[in-house]
């Protein structure tokens, strides 16, 4: 029995290219018959409109109404109850899908997914199961010769190449395992490969380090016992879009692709957005001016061509130099750039396995130490042998010269150290959970298995930390940036009058210019929005900027108009209308002519001012326009939208 195709279907997806993308994959399976909505908010409203809709598909992360309230809503309504909820999401750590389970969703399907994936968890919510689950018990199985078959999970990327080595060197009898068989299982994305561990469909995977972690820290038996590399991803921007400085107004209010949310992706790209004075992170309470998205790895080159709204992405190799050499992106920088020598993926076995097979652990973790080996010392050999590796079925049309450089980059991927180093895996957790907000603290001695590693990197001097030191991987800027960086204020400006006062938006931060429009007042609103109106169709919450800097409020004239502002909002950057006494001119300010905002005393909100530029016309005050607003007020905002 299989599920209708002609079933109703609602997709509930806030990112444009991310719906499109899942309708194709809906459409891949076969289903026509699917209703689109922009948030939790119209999808209440197409659930009330549309008669039999039979399965819902919705994103987490969506402003004014989330997929979790979602969720909740349909379960407490007689009439929505019952019809199944699939959560799409890319939380892909285990909170997040305890929590929707908890809360009545008959699957989570974590982002980037395949349309296999889709597949399986739309069977398994309408009761159809192809095969069933793995079963631990049944793994491993011994080879005639008594060898122990070893299945060892990856996906297409050069960070676990080293156990594409360690297969070509079993296959031409360079290296002759005597405790093990080793078949490797190449799959489209992490998600796979996070099942698999988790059913033991696996023994073992090379796996993102933030994801391990998070699986065991909800009790899947795993543990590391070495790095699959170090280093080795690049981060890249959109070519379409002209890179000038401020090169922060490049990143400002677009969309940036990363691999997963548990990954070391999602911590480096955060470090450097941040670093830049941006505020970067996915949709949800936080107000965000560059919007993570989580796209499947080999996807991305294709998501960015397709989205002018897209900056970049960082992403495991060989993709970004793909997407360079295809013409898509253009090299921003290495992964190094921002911390030398991290750790990303590692390898981890199932602990019963560990414990029944010490020896075939032992042998593989050696063997891959060697293997890592192999690729400094034999770059073009061991970019032929990436080719056949990571493209088995020749769908990514990777190339020889592409892999050669990629492997050859002094400050690309490292294969030579892979000793684990537990202050390394610390500073990765302490910033996801501080200043990101994600995963749960372990006992990384409890996670990490030495005694492996020990054996096989005793004679490699390289065996030592990489050494961020405590804290200082999140504090580092990339060196050949890091004045630019520094300066945020120097640009275009766009000077308007309140009273005596003359203030500046860069004006990059500028969508247009219009005269006072009827404003609709609404309940609830923060004390300076005198309500919203409406512009072409869309609904703009406007602020009396008067009123916000704590002036007194005039009547409106002739001059009067509104500025209609992009800021940062829950879902990537929305608009704002603010009205100002009178607009000015647009003025190039320099560096040199900005001073540092006076400090104004415990009783004064001056944090939205940026500077003072000192001009011929006297002194023009320049606005931090995404600091203007309280994290409640943004919510607020939302929420009257």
């Amino acid at each position: 029995m299989a599920v209708d195709l002609g079933i109703k279907i609602l997709l509930v997806e806030d990112a444009g290219t991310m719906r499109k993308m899942e309708v194709r994959i809906l459409q891949q399976l076969g289903f026509s018959n699917i209703i689109e909505a922009v948030d939790g908010k119209d999808a209440v409203e197409k659930l009330e409109q549309e008669a039999e809709i039979r399965l819902v598909i919705s994103d987490w992360a969506m402003p004014e109404m989330d997929g979790h309230e979602l969720l909740c809503w349909m379960r407490g309504q007689a009439s929505f109850k019952d019809i199944p909820f699939l959560m799409a999401t890319g939380h892909g750590d285990k909170a997040y899908t305890a929590q929707a389970l908890e809360s009545g969703a008959n699957g989570v399907v974590p982002k980037p997914f395949t349309p296999d994936e889709l597949r399986i968890h739309i069977d398994k919510t309408f009761g159809i199961e192809e095969k069933p689950a793995p079963v631990v018990a049944a793994r491993p199985k011994i080879s005639a010769a008594g060898k122990v078959h070893l299945k060892m999970a990856h996906i297409q990327i050069t960070d676990h190449l080293i156990l594409g080595v360690a297969q070509h060197l079993i296959e031409t009898g360079k290296s002759s395992p005597e405790h093990f068989d080793l078949e490797t299982l190449c799959m489209p994305s992490w998600n796979p490969v996070q099942a698999a561990l988790e059913n033991g469909e696996v023994d073992g995977a090379l796996i993102l380090a933030p994801m391990a972690m998070d699986l065991f820290s909800y009790g899947v038996p795993i543990r590391m016992v070495l790095l699959a590399h170090r280093n080795g991803s690049i981060m890249v921007r959109n070519k379409a879009v002209k890179y000038n400085k401020p090169y922060q107004q490049f990143f400002k209010h677009k969309a940036f692709f990363i691999p997963h949310k548990m990954s070391i992706h999602n911590m480096l790209s955060h470090m450097y957005f941040t670093q830049m004075g941006l505020r970067p992170g996915v949709a949800g309470n936080e107000a965000v001016n560059v919007l993570f998205d989580v796209v499947p790895p080999i996807q991305m080159p294709n998501f960015l061509a397709d989205s002018h709204d897209a900056c970049g992405f960082m992403v495991a190799e060989p993709i970004g130099s793909r997407a360079i050499a295809g013409g898509i992106a253009e090299r921003q920088l290495l992964s190094s750039e921002l911390w030398d020598n991290h750790p990303c993926c590692v390898a981890v076995f199932r602990q019963e396995f560990i414990d029944k097979y010490e020896d075939v652990v032992q042998e593989c973790v050696t063997l891959l130490v060697e293997a890592g080996k192999f690729i400094r010392d034999n770059v073009e050999e061991a970019a032929q042998i990436a080719v056949g590796f990571l493209d088995p079925k020749k769908e990514l049309g990777l190339k020889e010269a592409v892999l050669k450089n990629v492997l050859s980059d002094p400050k690309g991927i490292k294969t030579d150290n892979l000793y684990p180093v537990i202050e390394d895996l610390n500073s990765i957790q302490e910033y996801m959970t501080s200043k990101m907000g994600i995963g749960r603290i372990i006992d990384l001695h409890d996670f990490v298995d030495l005694r492996f590693a020990d054996v096989a990197c005793k004679n490699d001097l390289s065996a030592q930390s990489a050494g961020v030191g405590e804290g200082a991987g999140a504090q580092r800027l990339p060196a050949f940036e890091a004045g630019e960086v520094r300066k945020v204020r120097e640009g275009k400006y766009l000077t308007f009058d309140l009273g005596d006062e003359c203030y500046g938006i860069n004006i990059m931060d500028i969508r247009e210019i219009i005269g006072l429009l009827p404003i609709t007042p609404l309940p609830q609103m923060p004390s300076a929005f005198k309500g919203v109106i409406n512009l072409r169709d869309k609904v703009i919450p406007v602020m009396d900027m008067r009123k916000k800097f704590g002036l007194e409020e005039v009547d409106y004239h002739a001059r009067t108009c509104i500025i209609v502002i992009e800021v940062s909002g829950l879902s990537g950057s929305t608009l704002m209308g603010g009205i100002v006494d009178s607009v000015s001119e647009v003025l190039q300010i320099m560096e040199k002519d900005i001073e540092n905002p006076p400090k104004f005393g415990a009783g004064f909100e001056g944090g939205f001012i940026l500077g003072m530029a000192k001009m011929e016309k006297g002194v023009t005050i320049l606005l931090e326009i995404d600091r203007i607003l309280h994290a409640r007020e943004v919510v607020q905002l939302a929420q009257a939208g």
